[in-house]
Formats: structure tokens, sequence, C-alpha cells
């Protein structure tokens, strides 16, 4: 057993530092930690590639392709414009405006797409140039759009939760999704508090826009049909009509319609949006595959218990456990993009959660949460060099504003963290359950 962990630690991290793709790194060293428990080689490939097989064998796992798909036919068919446009009046008054807008706009592409990579770039690159020319500050407007981008790993649908549903053994995904709702609105609630303070500074202009009330009504009308589909889906699963993946296949069928009539679709577009994802689908695959397996071995192996009672054996305080399960994801999660990070440390901590009296759902979200805030730093941030790109604004220039947003954020998981009814509370009200 031990031979194994420190096989599989060792390789996957050497296989990381040399900047092998995560799921290749995860496979091999996985499948050479197998030689050493099994009684042949040929017994280790079988091993692998049934649990490969198996782990991808779910129902549940229908939903990626169609959220992914969602997010790529939102972005090239109108939508995104559209919840741009209602982020202006709704934040539009603020002062630091068009960086508050790009806060609310990630929060809304997230509530309808569940991708924190489609919402960094299409909010920024309709915004970038808007703020560029208002005089604003762009180091601060980049980070904000990198700080706020993962609410839609959050704010269902989301593909992270989907993953977590099946990594923790079934927990309810209706149930992970509304649970994301207060959390993801909180998320992005801590990055425009410290906007605001920093406009109040002179720090971001204080220009305002104010909407009168056929503007705003006319915007409201034209991006109600994207807002729609929330309620209808949330209503659905109350009563039970459709489960996630087939609200999923409602959704990405309802955002093909929607582009159709806006006429803002064509069939090169739609050629493209169904080539990336199935690009995406198949990265996704592949690694829900081989960390399925690794979570396998490590349970096989008793490692799994063994890292949670050495967890539990630095105090038996659940605040203080709950600290530094937090802060290891956060430190870990600089590492990892969020889909490995849910697959590999998932079966690790839950099992300390639950012994400590937490509910899947509260800690799915935790986890969640700690691994958002992990994707929109280096070295693997993936919004962070989406951003980067589409506003112009170097990586080194992003660093300082981002730090005192990534504060704000940390708080908004402490509370999220210690207070478990921001979880559970919405569950409880629309679903009738917590689990």
């Amino acid at each position: 057993m031990t031979t194994a962990l420190l096989i599989l630690a060792v390789v996957f991290t050497a296989l990381m530092m040399f900047g092998v793709p995560v799921s290749f790194s995860i496979g091999i060293a996985t499948l050479l930690a197998l030689f050493t428990v099994t009684p042949t080689p040929n017994t280790a490939l079988i091993v692998s590639a049934q649990r490969v097989a198996s782990s991808l064998d779910s129902f549940t796992l229908v939903a990626i392709p169609l959220f992914i798909l969602a997010g790529g036919l939102m972005n090239t068919g109108g939508i995104a414009m559209r919840l741009i446009d209602l982020a202006k009046v709704l934040v539009g008054w603020l002062p630091g405006s068009l960086a508050q807008i790009s806060v609310v706009a990630n929060a809304l592409f997230g509530a309808i797409s569940g991708s924190a990579v489609a919402s960094a770039a299409s909010v920024g690159a309709t915004l970038s140039p808007l703020q560029r020319q208002a005089g604003y500050n762009m180091p601060i407007c980049a980070a904000a759009n990198v700080a706020s981008s993962p609410c839609g790993l959050l704010i269902p649908p989301s593909g992270a939760l989907i993953v977590y549903s099946l990594i923790s053994g079934g927990t309810p995904v209706d149930v992970l999704f509304v649970a994301g709702y207060i959390p993801g609105i909180l998320m992005a609630g801590s990055v425009m508090v410290w906007l605001a303070i920093i406009a109040r500074r002179g720090e971001l202009p204080t220009d305002v826009r104010r909407y009168s009330m056929n503007e705003a009504a006319h915007i409201f009308w034209r991006a109600l049909p994207a807002l729609a589909m929330i309620p209808i889906k949330i209503d659905k699963k109350k009563r039970k009509i459709i489960n996630t993946t087939e609200a999923d296949r409602e959704t990405t069928l309802y955002t093909l319609v929607l582009g159709l009539l806006y006429r803002s679709l064509t069939l090169k577009t739609l050629v493209g949006s169904v080539i990336n994802a199935s690009v995406g689908t198949a990265v996704v695959m592949l690694m829900v595959g081989v960390s399925m397996t690794m979570s396998w071995l490590l349970a096989s192996t008793g490692s799994v218990q063994m890292l949670g009672e050495a967890i539990i054996g630095v105090s038996s305080n659940p605040y203080v456990l709950l600290l530094l399960l937090n802060i290891l994801l956060l430190v870990l999660g600089t590492f990892l993009d969020i889909t490995p990070g849910l697959l590999i440390f998932t079966p690790i901590f839950l099992p300390v959660a639950m012994k400590l009296g937490i509910s899947p759902v509260h800690f799915g979200i935790i986890m969640t949460f700690n691994l958002c805030i992990g994707i929109a730093t280096p070295p693997v941030g993936s919004t962070l060099f989406v951003a980067s790109r589409v506003s112009n604004v170097p990586l080194a220039q992003l660093t300082k504003p981002l730090l005192p947003m990534f504060a704000f954020m940390i708080v908004a998981l402490g509370l999220v963290t210690y207070i478990p009814a921001l979880s559970l509370w919405l569950p409880q009200v629309l679903l009738g359950k917590t689990g």
C-alpha cells in the first residue's frame, strides 16, 4: 500500500513538473502504482481499462457535453450580449460601473452556461474596449473579470457539481445545483464590494449610466427568453418532471433555437461550437476516467482511510479541521484545474467531512468554491490566461489587483463554510430536501 501510494505521488508530481497534461499524468501514475498491487502487469492493464470504462458508464455524465455545447452556443448565438446589456441596467448606476457590469454579466452568463472560460472570454472581449475607451484601469477590470468568471461553476448548470455528484457516490445533482445559487451570488458580491471600495477611493471612474424605464424594459425584454430557462428548470425539477440531464438537454435545444431566432447563429458557428464541445467533452471524459481509476486505487489500498485519519488526528475540533481543509484546497487548487481537483480530493476529504457531520451537499459547495478561487490563480488558472488575452493586459499586471479580490472571496468562502444554511436553505425551500 505504501509503495503504491509513494509511486502514485512521486510519478504524478514529476510528470506535472515536466508539463505533461493532468489526465495523462494521473493515468500513467495510477497505472504504475497498479503494477505494485496486482499479480501481473496484464492484470493491472485489465483493471485499469475496466475502471475507466465503468466510470464513464453513467447517465449523469451525459449532461457534460450538453452544457459545454450550450455554453458555446450562448457565446456565439447572441445571448451573451443580451445578458451584458441587462447587467448594464442592473448595476450601471454604481461607481466603477463598467467593472461592476463585468461581474454581474459573469454571474448571469454562468447561471445559463456554467462555463468559466466561456464567460471570461465573452464578457472580457465585449467590455474591454468600452472600459479602455472610458479611461478605466484595465488591470483592475481584467482582474474583476478573472475573479468573477468562476461564479458559473457554482451557479447552475455546473459541470463541476455534476463531476462531484459522480465521484461522491451519487449526491443528488439537483440539490447541488440549487445549493450553489447563494454561494455563487456571494462570490460575485464579494468582488463587487471591493470594486465599490476602490471606486470610492478614486481608482475607478465614478461615471454612472441611468436608464429610462422604457430603455430598461426593452433590454429586459430582449434578455428575458434566456433568463426564463432558470425558473422553468427549477420548477420542473421541483415537481420532478425532468432530471438534471434532461434539463441540460432542454437548455441546449433552447439555446440553439434562440440563436436561430436571433439570426446570430450561422452554420459555420454552429459547426464550430459542436467541434469545440466534442473536444472539451473528450478532455473531461478522459480526466474523469483516469481519476476514477485513481480514486478506486486509493480506496482499495486503504490510502483514503489512512489520509482521513491523519487529518482528523490533527485536531478534534470541527472548526479547526474545516479551516485546515480550506487552506489545503486553496493551496492545492492553485496547481490543479477544478475537474481534476474534485476528482482527486473528493474521495480523500469527503469521508473526513462526513465524520465531522457535514452534509455531502454542503461539502461539495465548499470544495467547489475553493477550487473556483484556484482556477483564477497562477500557474494553471484557465480564466486568468483567457481574461489576460482578451483584455490585452499582461499577466504580471493582474497579480496586484487580484490579491484583495481573493481576500474578499475568501471571506465569502468562510461564510459558506461555517454557515451551512447558505448552501442548504434554498434546496430545502425549493426542493424539500437537502441531500
